[in-house]
């Protein structure tokens, strides 16, 4: 398929970002060929998926349907109505209100005659948990469909491009993979995610980088925070954020206090909740593996393990290998609001309400930067060196930038490092591009230089190949002059928020 085939519905105005993500659904939507197609969209809640879903069917002249939390005969009254509705719009016959869920895709796999028409069910798994034969149904229906176009070889006939979306990311993944009978059929398979954290200083109007920063460790880069949880309120200017928290995340009567609770309820509806809350409080303190949080909560490993597996597959918790041990994996807090809430506000929840937001932001400040932001900021750091970095930084594209931590560090050099990259792996683990120490607001010098050759030295001992390693200090308060002029000798990579959010090449705000 062309790129102008890819590009036949133009992207409306009230999509703002997400211009992957439209090729792909408008590629999709309005391939050509003759029967029906599948796709799958998934992502967590609040990251734009309806809005998207909506806007393209109104840029195609498609039907989009929202399941609802019903009986299976209301959503099949609901949804024979919309199709009926549909129908009329368009001229064609209304068919029979479907009385099952074999007439009712039936009749959705009807739709598009004669050009691709995108069908959206949205909140797909809400319909599955009424009617759990419904993929079967779908699969059969589809195949079926499939044969006759296959047979007919014609160009006119149904072409339905069938998108179903859901929220509930552990029900998606098992409906589309394994013994599901969906499993292989989807042409489109997509994960809407939030925007990155360069997207979201775009998404909030934010240029300075340390103020966009700061507002991404809160809220990350959930639209719907920006548009609907905040009233419209932005931080005024570089000085402004701590103001701006006390109004928003810190405000009983705004929507975004009650956010992360909710998000909570809401993702893990299936789970035990206190232990879950009280997981999510262990990594917010900075126990990052499994056997810390079990012995943090003084619970053996078993009854911990199935909640931080539920956590990480609702998309709450982010998992991810050790650069230096790849047996150990350590465990963070993906949504930066649940962060918040969970290492500032939850264990002074009692009083929270009570006091002044002012008064509580001053005393939790502290807090914020040391539990939130500087972990926060590590990760931030991960993700300019595979997003944005590119290969003239590390000598070759990398592949993951991860924490790492040795078994055995020797005493003077640095413990752990923030942002170990590593470029594509085979069999073996990937070349060692960097390792790299991440400080929210600690002002860099040669002395950090030192530990990490020290530390690199380490490896090497120790069967790491570094002939290739680059050093490298990532602060969000900035470089000495010495450790400035090792930069300019290319003896260490410095990177600052400048230049984690694209600005000029070296340095940070506020370097020294």
């Amino acid at each position: 398929m062309s790129r102008t085939d890819a590009l036949r519905y133009a992207k409306p105005d009230t999509v703002l970002g997400r211009d992957a993500e439209w090729e792909a659904l408008t590629a999709f939507a309005s391939d050509p060929r003759p029967g029906p197609g599948l796709g799958v969209v998934s992502g967590r809640l609040r990251q734009g998926k309806t809005h998207l879903l909506r806007a393209l069917t109104e840029a195609a002249g498609g039907f989009w349907f929202g399941a609802q939390e019903a009986v299976r005969s209301e959503s099949l009254r609901m949804l024979g109505e919309r199709i009926a509705e549909f129908a009329e719009f368009a001229g064609a016959p209304v068919r029979d209100r479907p009385r099952d869920w074999e007439a009712a895709v039936d009749a959705l796999l009807g739709l598009g005659e004669g050009r691709p028409l995108p069908v959206v069910v949205d909140e797909f798994p809400r319909l599955v948990r009424q009617s759990p034969s419904l993929p079967s149904v779908i699969c059969s229906a589809l195949r079926r469909r499939s044969a006759a176009a296959g047979a007919g070889g014609e160009d006119g006939g149904a072409r339905p491009r069938l998108l179903l979306c859901g929220s509930d990311l552990p029900v998606m993944r098992r409906l589309f993979s394994g013994p599901s009978p969906l499993h292989g059929l989807a042409d489109l398979e997509m994960e809407v995610r939030p925007p990155d954290f360069r997207q979201a200083a775009r998404m909030w109007g934010l240029d300075d980088p340390r103020l966009a920063f700061l507002v991404h460790a809160v809220v990350g880069g959930t639209p719907a925070y920006r548009y609907d949880h905040v009233r419209g309120d932005t931080p005024g200017g570089p000085d402004g954020f701590d103001d701006w928290v006390c109004r928003t995340a810190l405000d009983p009567g705004t929507p975004l206090y009650r956010e992360a609770r909710l998000l909570l309820l809401e993702e893990t509806d299936h789970l035990d909740r206190a232990r879950c809350q009280s997981a999510l409080a262990a990594v917010a303190s900075g126990h990052s593996t499994p056997g810390e949080i079990a012995e943090y909560l003084d619970v053996q490993l078993p009854d911990v393990s199935h909640c931080l597996e539920m956590l990480h597959e609702s998309g709450l918790l982010g998992a991810d290998p050790d650069a230096l041990r790849p047996n150990v994996t350590r465990l963070r807090i993906a949504e930066p609001l649940l962060a918040f809430e969970y290492a500032v506000v939850r264990p002074r929840r009692p009083s929270a309400e009570r006091e002044d937001p002012a008064a509580l932001w001053r005393r939790v400040r502290p807090a914020f930067g040391t539990r939130v932001a500087a972990p926060h900021f590590a990760q931030v750091c991960r993700d300019w060196a595979v997003r944005y970095a590119g290969p003239g930084v590390f000598g070759e594209a990398p592949a993951t930038a991860l924490h790492g931590s040795p078994a055995h560090p020797p005493p003077d050099a640095v413990p752990a490092a923030e942002v170990v990259v590593r470029g594509p792996a085979g069999e073996r683990p990937g070349a060692l591009l960097s390792v790299g120490l991440a400080r929210w607001d600690e002002v860099l010098d040669v002395t950090h230089l030192e530990r990490l050759r020290r530390l690199i030295a380490h490896l090497a001992a120790h069967g790491e190949d570094t002939a290739r390693t680059r050093p490298a200090c990532y602060s969000g308060a900035g470089f000495t002059p010495a450790l400035r002029a090792a930069e300019a000798d290319g003896e260490v990579l410095l990177v600052g928020l400048d230049r984690l959010y694209g600005g000029r090449q070296g340095g940070a705000s506020g370097d020294s």
